[in-house]
């Protein structure tokens, strides 16, 4: 299976993101407590981590009411990872109809 790629992330102060881009391996969406589609990868440090070059991808998502979730593994082609009201979140979180 090929891991959906982050498409965009604009959070500028994550350690992984550079130029608009993350560049963590793979992240993890999902805040266990509140099934809220937070990156949970996002980390400030004071100097920048990933694999330079390489976009990162979606390693697992743990909201289960994702449209794009099946067997806790994301299915969209592609994600963005943004700012909602007071978290990081996975901005393609489309909740099952």
């Amino acid at each position: 299976m090929q891991l959906p790629m982050i498409t965009k992330c604009v959070v500028d102060a994550c350690a992984y993101n550079r130029e608009k881009a993350c560049h963590a391996p793979a992240i993890t969406v999902g805040d266990t407590g509140a099934m809220v589609a937070h990156c949970d990868t996002f980390h400030v440090a004071p100097m920048k981590g990933g694999i330079p070059g390489e976009t990162g991808r979606v390693g697992a998502c743990k909201v289960s009411d994702c449209s794009h979730n099946e067997n806790l593994t994301c299915h969209a082609q592609g994600i963005t990872v943004g700012f909602q009201m007071n978290g990081v979140d996975c901005l393609t979180y489309q909740a099952r109809r």
